[in-house]
């Protein structure tokens, strides 16, 4: 049944390959189960609700994507959409939680228009291979950048802006931490090297029992005022979902006298909208062309149906209460784990589902442990700049912005911003626009540049 329905032969894999890509994937994504509900308690939410939106909108979200397209992406609450929303919507512009997720429903029921018609596809097709590669190899330097960060490895610095971490500095708590990501890595790299079948869901638990000898041994202790938490579980099941009533439908309940500024609440959509669009756009071009999923003319097949996918889990997500849901980078683990079809989002889905009754366990993987997956999947990643024409300049520069782009901006939309914007003016003061620059193109520059002018 699960090669009828999922084509796995025909897609080059099966049922193992499929299931440990998934549970990779999870595991890569699971610290959005502990991150989401923190940054979104900050506009009043409460935290419990918010980790079971979180982990019944991925469920939603991934199992759409699963059967609607028959892909191994998967879906959660956005990182950066989710600080939007707290810190710029609640807090920032002074609207309570509830209008917030008011204007995620309809930036999500705008999208399941835009899904049914043409105009999300369009943009996918116009964007051209050149940049395709290169939207691939900067989502590769964002997540190894993202996990660079998680095991703080990389942090601030009021000189440098980022600098890295002094060992010497907390030692037993942060560096000890940021040692063992640097210790994951290099076991991680030695797995895949060795061709060691689910190496980087290896090197995620190897790193974190390494992490459980060394706080049993009491060479790491966790601080939790720097963010470094105890790695043993001490639960392991909940079964209290009471808490979600906090959040789920409160979205209807929205005070609309509060709208006193229609403008700015519009405009407050369009955000959500226009990151959410391209968020999911450049992730999955990029996953989708680590995997080799799109065709000669640089089109994903079925795009349709993971695009309806991402509309859907945006809804609903919404209607629970979170945040918007949308594809993840981190699908791009579980890829490179071998992931081809809907049965690693099917996978990953579940797992989010039984994270509701494990929660306690799944949230004690730290975040040093799961980094270098991160990492690991950037080095898959960058290897898309080998498609890029580097002695074309015209084509290359703005790959090259693409690519540094996304992490320098931490924005994949940011990117591709900058990616297509210096595409459509360096071909067009070349004179090399013909044939190369679509109508679609020069709209979305002209929107692009709108975008940094109004917003």
């Amino acid at each position: 049944m699960l090669e009828k329905f999922f084509k796995l032969k025909e897609n080059g894999t099966d049922v193992k390959t499929e299931i440990m890509a998934g549970v990779t994937t999870f595991m890569t994504m699971a610290y959005i189960l502990a991150v989401n509900p923190n940054i979104l308690s900050a506009s009043g939410m409460d935290a419990n609700a918010v980790l079971l939106a979180t982990a019944l909108a991925s469920f939603i979200g991934t199992l759409m994507m699963a059967l609607m397209a028959n892909y191994p992406f998967a879906l959660a609450p956005g990182m950066g959409l989710n600080a939007y929303f707290a810190y710029t919507v609640v807090i920032g512009y002074g609207y309570s939680w509830q209008i917030a997720l008011l204007a995620v429903l309809v930036e999500g029921l705008i999208f399941i228009v835009l899904s049914l018609t043409n105009v999300r596809e369009a943009i996918f097709n116009a964007i051209p291979m050149t940049l395709k590669s290169a939207v691939s190899a900067g989502i590769g330097l964002f997540i190894a950048f993202i996990g660079l960060q998680n095991a703080k490895l990389v942090v601030n610095s009021d000189s440098t802006l980022l600098t890295y971490q002094t060992f010497k500095t907390n030692f037993n708590s942060v560096g000890m931490g940021a040692l063992l990501a640097l210790i994951g890595v290099l076991i991680t790299a030695i797995l895949i090297a060795k061709k060691v079948k689910g190496g980087i869901l290896l090197g995620i638990l190897i790193t974190w029992v390494l992490g459980i000898i060394c706080e049993l041994t009491g060479l790491y202790v966790p601080n939790a005022e720097l963010g470094m938490y105890s790695v043993i579980p001490t639960a392991f099941v909940s079964f209290d979902f009471s808490s979600l009533g906090k959040t789920f439908g409160q979205v209807f309940k929205a005070d609309f006298s509060a709208l006193n500024n229609i403008a700015e609440f519009a405009v407050i959509i369009f955000a959500f909208l226009f990151v959410d669009i391209f968020d999911t756009l450049g992730t999955l071009i990029g996953v989708a062309s680590k995997a080799n999923m799109l065709d000669k003319d640089g089109k994903l097949p079925r795009i349709k149906g993971a695009l309806m996918a991402d509309a859907i889990a945006t809804s609903a997500g919404a209607v629970l209460g979170t945040s918007t849901t949308t594809t993840f980078v981190e699908s791009a683990s579980g890829v490179s784990e071998g992931g081809r079809t809907g049965l690693t989002a099917v996978t990953t889905g579940l797992l989010f589902l039984l994270a509701m009754i494990f929660s306690p366990l799944f949230l004690t993987i730290p975040s040093f442990a799961t980094a270098p997956a991160l990492i690991i999947v950037g080095f898959y990643m960058i290897a898309s700049v080998a498609k890029i024409e580097w002695e074309n300049a015209v084509e290359a520069v703005p790959a090259f912005l693409c690519i540094i782009g996304m992490p320098l901006c931490y924005s994949i939309s940011e990117g591709i911003a900058l990616g297509v914007i210096s595409w459509t003016i360096i071909h067009l003061c070349t004179g090399k626009a013909k044939g190369k620059v679509s109508i679609l193109m020069y709209v979305l520059t002209v929107l692009f540049i709108m975008k940094y002018i109004f917003l």
